[in-house]
């Protein structure tokens, strides 16, 4: 296999498995833990659980975009 495109298919793979863990992370916590659900009033692990969820986004999205900002030099 072609090196440049062993590290594109790298590029897939590693953006899959970080956006896969995430939001499993995510589902968990929120679903299984009732985290995300507010049930009569607003309480501080529905507050922390929100606040995770955005740190968490962003941070998730900075790894992607310095995973995809990298050129691949291909040459066609």
């Amino acid at each position: 296999m072609d090196p440049q495109l062993r590290l594109y298919f790298l590029r897939i793979v590693n953006t899959l498995s970080l956006v896969l863990l995430w939001f499993i992370i995510n589902a968990t916590a929120g679903i299984k833990y009732e985290l995300a659900y507010v049930e009569d009033t607003l309480t501080v692990p529905n507050i922390l659980f929100y606040c995770w969820l955005i740190g968490s986004l962003i941070l998730l999205l900075w790894r992607l975009y310095k995973i995809w900002i990298k050129p691949l030099d291909i040459d066609f």
